[in-house]
Formats: C-alpha cells, sequence, structure tokens
C-alpha cells in the first residue's frame, strides 16, 4: 500500500457470502483511493478460484457441521474461516502488474504480528508464520488496473474444524515435512505473551495495517443493496460454488514449486471438447478465457502450445509454466 491516506471500511457482516460480494464491490467499484477492509466469516470453507470443491471439502463433515461452502475470486487452496479468524483486504492502483510485488502487501501483515512480539516471516508462495506454524494464507487479484490482496490471520480458531473440514491433497504435504493440516498451522493468540482478545487485535490491525492517516467510510445504502444482489445472483448460488462436474476422458495431475495442477480434458475425433484447470496456484486472473480458446484446438502438444504462447500466463497460473502446463496434459497419456 502507498503512504496516501486509507479508507477502512467493514463489512458489518459475519455472512461470507455477502462478504466476499462486499469485497468484489468494492474492487469493481471504488476504482480510485487505497482500501483497507476487515471482516470475519462466520462457520465457512473458503475455496480458491479454481479448486475442484467436492475434492477440497469433507462434504459429511461440512453437512453434519452446517458449515458454509463459498468460491473467491482469487487463486490458492482452500481455507476454513470461524470467528476465531480474522481477514483483510488491500485493495489499491496495480501499477505495472509484471512488476507487482507480493511483498508490498505482506511486509505490514508480518510488521503487525511483530509489533505483537511475535516470530513472523513470510514463508513460500503465500504463507505467513509464526514460530514456523501458518497463521495466514495469502492471494491476489488484479481488475481493470486495480489489485485486490486478501489474506486470512489464524487468532483462535477451532483447529478440529480447520482438520476435519477439508479434505487436503496428499500432495500438498509431499515437500513439507508435516502429515496433517492441524500440524501445520498455529493460532496468533497462543503465540502472544500477553494476552488479547480478537476484538483488541482487530483494533490494533487497523491502526498497524493503516500504517499512517485513515479515515472510515461505508457504503450507501445504494451501494449495500448492489452487494446483497451480488450476493444472491453469484456468491450464494451453487453453480459458482460447485459448479458443473462433466465427465472427463483424461485427469493428469501434477505438483509443481508454484502449486498443484490438475487438468481435465474430453476430446473427440482428436479435438478438445472441454477442459478445465484446477488447483491452488496463485492465479491473478479468471481462467475461463483461456479455457474457451482450447476448446477446438487439435489436442496435440504443439497445437496447444501456441495457444498458450499467446498468454500471459504468469496472470493464469502463477510461476507455473508453459512447459509445466505441457508435461501435465500430456506426459501422462
Amino acid at each position: 500500500m502507498s503512504s496516501s491516506s486509507v479508507i477502512y471500511m467493514e463489512t458489518g457482516s459475519t455472512d461470507p457470502y455477502y462478504n466476499l460480494a462486499f469485497e468484489e464491490y468494492v474492487l469493481t467499484n471504488h476504482l480510485e483511493g487505497n482500501y483497507l477492509l476487515l471482516w470475519q466469516n462466520d462457520n465457512t470453507i473458503v475455496v480458491g478460484q479454481n479448486q475442484n470443491t467436492i475434492e477440497e471439502i469433507n462434504l459429511e463433515f461440512v453437512r453434519e457441521h452446517h458449515i458454509n461452502v463459498v468460491r473467491r475470486t482469487t487463486g490458492g487452496g482452500a481455507v476454513y474461516h470461524d470467528l476465531g479468524n480474522l481477514n483483510y483486504s488491500f485493495i489499491s492502483d496495480a501499477g505495472d502488474s509484471s512488476e507487482m510485488n507480493r511483498q508490498q502487501f505482506v511486509v505490514p501483515v508480518v510488521d503487525a504480528l511483530k509489533g505483537l512480539g511475535l516470530d513472523a516471516c513470510a514463508s513460500g508462495r503465500n504463507d505467513i508464520l509464526v514460530s514456523g506454524c501458518k497463521v495466514s494464507g495469502t492471494a491476489q487479484r488484479i481488475y481493470n488496473g486495480r489489485i485486490l490482496h486478501h489474506g486470512t490471520l489464524l487468532f483462535d480458531a477451532d483447529p478440529s474444524m480447520i482438520a476435519g473440514a477439508l479434505q487436503v491433497d496428499p500432495l500438498k504435504f509431499q515437500s513439507k515435512g508435516v502429515r496433517s493440516v492441524r500440524s501445520r498451522v498455529g493460532n496468533i493468540r497462543n503465540f502472544l505473551s500477553k494476552d488479547m482478545t480478537i476484538n483488541e487485535f482487530w483494533d490494533y490491525l487497523i491502526r498497524s495495517l493503516s500504517r499512517t492517516d485513515f479515515h472510515i467510510e461505508d457504503l450507501d445504502h445504494e451501494e449495500k443493496q448492489k452487494v446483497s444482489e451480488l450476493r444472491e445472483s453469484k456468491y450464494s448460488t451453487w453453480e459458482w460454488n460447485f459448479g458443473r462436474s462433466p465427465e472427463y476422458q483424461f485427469v493428469n495431475k501434477q505438483k509443481w514449486e508454484g502449486g498443484i495442477l490438475e487438468i481435465r480434458t474430453s476430446v473427440e475425433k482428436g479435438y478438445i471438447q472441454d477442459i478445465t484447470f484446477y488447483g491452488d496456484f496463485l492465479s491473478l486472473k479468471p481462467l475461463t478465457p483461456l479455457q474457451k480458446q482450447l476448446c477446438g484446438c487439435p489436442y496435440q502438444r504443439e497445437e496447444v502450445q501456441k495457444i498458450l504462447e499467446l498468454q500471459q500466463l504468469n496472470h493464469l497460473f502463477g510461476t507455473i509454466t508453459e512447459e509445466q502446463i505441457l508435461t501435465t496434459l500430456f506426459d501422462n497419456l
């Protein structure tokens, strides 16, 4: 975030469908200024935009515990939210997105945690650790010259719910040296030398993450109505959160340094009829346009490569490369 005055907003809700609609509305309609949003979701799994929801959640556990499920518009993996979890969103000008630096958003959060005497650091693609345990995951999205960077902060979340609700791919742990989500995550409150409530933590973050002068704004009645409409038309729908699950002839999956990539493809008479990319890679833009371009393409490495060469792949797949995409798609056959 730049050093200019920060506009601070709260959603006034713990409804995950409304909160994500609120965040999207601010990103797509408030096109000037630096925004900080702090918000909470009650009892919710939030899946990344490119994930196959059914494969990421323990459906029986989710139903038994009445857990909400919602898809966000950024990449990365599935996370569990409850009222012991605090979420933050930075929205500002993207600048030259090819030079975009995730650190400009991560550093203020790490510094805020260090300000509480915690041993905090950024780690890997998108994690923030305290004393070696993950307390935050982050993701980004670009829209019309603006960037949304948001993340979770586990303050006093229920670890049994985190472990029970998420059905994590064993590939995630191959290079992490841990055996489960539960052994990998931690709550910030457990590391504090002087205890504080989540409301006190919230107040501290407003001051710390703003870093300078801030003023509070709210959406007006008409804008809140539009947020509610977006909630109903998008974020609360089965189509958005679970989507269709067509039959695929080919399902190929690889773990790369940039994340897990799964490609499901239907092929008829040598041509791609349907293709979907799943994974926890850190995309900045939707993959739908690329998937549409690939439909009708000959199912041949060289032909798919021609289409990939026309894309800004770092916006679509993070650090996963063209060669890694092609390897995933063709080398497992």
